[in-house]
């Protein structure tokens, strides 16, 4: 895993990443710029009889967005990154695993999408079924930490390795994939899921989760 995290660093200069980057981080910001605008809109029509109404609606917007924006990041940076992954792991393939290349079959903007989604839909239903337990290990100090990982790391794992996988399994191979790979794919999950809390590098999570993922994905089959 050290040593997929140190090739994905040091292949963060390549166009084809800097360009899935700055793709995925424009549409994520206008995600969340159109929803602070919604929020306002939202507000400032219900608080319309209220003096300074247009003031306190973006106060209020500003800080359901800012709030919206730290709890949902992962699961927009997952929907927007499932429509760039292939450019990510066709560019890490080109660099590292030329043979492998010229076997996989692309992913379909459709298909990148519908992964994209699952994952983000995923990850809000998942951790939302586990929020009880998250308040519950709140007296235990480190509990929820632990549990928030353990749920997002297999959640992850399982995210990031489809995206590589569906470039070379058929669908039939899948369910043997994820067996095999079980141990390996969450301790990804989990180096992503520390990536996706630290301030900065969680900007670059997405890019680095998927190339590391398929270091991860072509080490494995070696």
């Amino acid at each position: 895993m050290v040593r997929a995290f140190w090739l994905s660093v040091r292949q963060l200069g390549d166009p084809a990443l800097l360009r899935v980057l700055a793709l995925s981080l424009a549409i994520t910001l206008g995600l969340f710029v159109a929803l602070g605008a919604g929020v306002w809109w939202l507000i400032d029509d219900a608080l319309a009889g209220v003096s300074w109404h247009a003031t306190l609606a973006g106060v209020a917007a500003t800080l359901l967005t800012v709030l919206g924006g730290w709890l949902l990041f992962r699961a927009v940076a997952m929907l927007v990154i499932g429509l760039f992954a292939d450019t990510i792991v066709a560019a890490v393939e080109r660099r590292h695993y030329p043979q492998a290349l010229a076997s996989a079959r692309a992913v379909s903007l459709g298909r990148g999408l519908r992964m994209g989604l699952a994952s983000a839909g995923r990850f809000i239903a998942v951790n939302l079924l586990a929020a009880p337990v998250y308040v519950a290990l709140l007296v235990t100090g480190v509990g929820t930490a632990a549990a928030f990982f353990v749920v997002n790391g297999w959640l992850l794992g399982r995210d990031l390795g489809e995206m590589v996988a569906a470039r070379h399994l058929p669908a039939a191979a899948m369910r043997d994939w994820r067996a095999a790979t079980a141990g390996r794919r969450f301790a990804l999950g989990l180096a992503a899921t520390g990536l996706f809390v630290v301030p900065l590098l969680n900007i670059l999570a997405p890019v680095l989760g998927a190339a590391m993922a398929t270091h991860l994905f072509h080490g494995t089959r070696r």
